[in-house]
């Protein structure tokens, strides 16, 4: 991809804030290869859409999502900036963007406060679209696979582990050679949702190793290590550094090191399956709106074969729209990406996990109330 072109979404979000929501741009994805879509019949949709948010979502956005709609609708042109969770949540709330893309679902609170400027009511649909492990990885010569339970992680990342060759990690990892070597964990510097949910992950199943809640924002208290801005910058920073270890969404894992959780008596490694069947297995939470479909996942769990450091990453945007013209575009581009194909080129471009049946039925439920 033209690094030109990524430069127009720094500019796009600039520019939204300052009130030109909606500009006019070719989406980078525009020269991606576009998968086929076996629909010829032509499309009447024209416009553009502009959504930003999780940067985890940005290789199913840039190179299955976009790619594949636009093919399809070759009159529209979709816009979206991986700024990350806060900041696309913030941008939607302000009407700068007419969908964000967020590894957390809105809390309640957030709602009730609101306002939502493109919407007429405060309203919001939420779908969990995008399902991928959390990928702790970390970069030790001669070392390419480790077992970790949660509260060797919870310490590592507080500083009360330290070295590479402490003996909790020794006594889970018998026959790897680990050095004499000082652990730098590396986490996100910027306001991120991955960040929310590996800290989720482990307040529920390290409560007394960790004891700083589930944060978007790294605690200030927790001293040393590194920090590094968005999902790239942090995994360039663990490819980087030596001894590093940090997490991101696994379709950034790349040749790093990576760790399989303890769920139960068993050591789990990170696969789209595990993660999908980690959120299938959770319910919904109480007191949404009836197209707020924010999950409650069980960190907790010891079922067989599931991974409970996953990331659930949602499309947001209003039930009922101020623009009419952005209802049109959000409600289509959000039926694509539920759809069975737009969750198959997902997978293809990022390594998610497509969505379950039961979870699209009440998903396109929820996309077509989209007015």
């Amino acid at each position: 991809m033209d690094t030109t072109l990524v430069k127009f979404s720094s500019t796009m979000k600039a520019a939204a804030v300052g009130g030109a929501a909606l500009l006019i741009l070719t989406g980078c994805a525009a020269n991606e290869a576009a998968p086929e879509t076996g629909d010829e019949t032509a499309s009447s949709l024209t416009g553009t859409l502009s959504g930003a948010g999780a940067s985890s979502q940005d290789a199913a956005q840039q190179q299955g999502w976009i790619a594949g709609f636009q093919t399809a609708n070759a009159d529209v042109t979709i816009n979206y900036d991986p700024s990350g969770s806060g900041a696309g949540r913030e941008s939607f709330q302000k009407g700068a963007v007419a969908f964000a893309g967020s590894d957390r679902a809105f809390k309640a609170e957030e709602i009730t406060a609101g306002p939502f400027d493109a919407c007429t009511t405060s309203d919001i649909v939420e779908i969990p679209a995008y399902i991928s492990p959390i990928a702790l990885v970390f970069n030790v010569d001669g070392v390419d696979n480790l077992n970790l339970d949660a509260a060797t992680i919870a310490k590592i990342f507080t500083g009360e582990i330290s070295k590479w060759n402490d003996a909790a990690i020794a006594a889970a990892n018998p026959d790897a050679t680990l050095p004499d070597q000082a652990i730098v964990p590396v986490h996100r510097s910027d306001k991120s949702g991955t960040t929310g949910n590996f800290t989720e992950y482990l307040a529920a199943a390290a409560p007394e190793a960790w004891t700083a809640g589930s944060v978007e924002e790294w605690p200030t208290d927790i001293t040393g290590g590194e920090a590094a801005q968005g999902t790239s910058g942090l995994v360039e920073a663990v490819k980087g550094g030596v001894g590093t270890i940090g997490y991101a969404d696994a379709s950034k894992a790349d040749d790093l090191g990576t760790v399989s959780v303890k769920v139960g008596d068993k050591y789990v490694p990170f696969t789209p399956e595990a993660a999908a069947a980690i959120v299938d297995a959770s319910p919904l939470e109480e007191g949404r709106g009836a197209n707020d479909l924010a999950i409650e996942l069980d960190r907790t769990s010891t079922a067989d074969g599931v991974y409970p450091l996953v990331l659930v990453s949602y499309l947001v945007g209003c039930e009922s729209y101020a623009d009419p013209a952005n209802a049109e575009l959000v409600k289509s581009y959000f039926e694509y990406i539920v759809s069975p194909e737009g969750q198959d080129v997902a997978a293809k471009a990022a390594g998610s996990a497509p969505i379950s049946d039961s979870l699209r039925e009440k998903a396109s439920a929820a996309v077509a109330a989209i007015s």
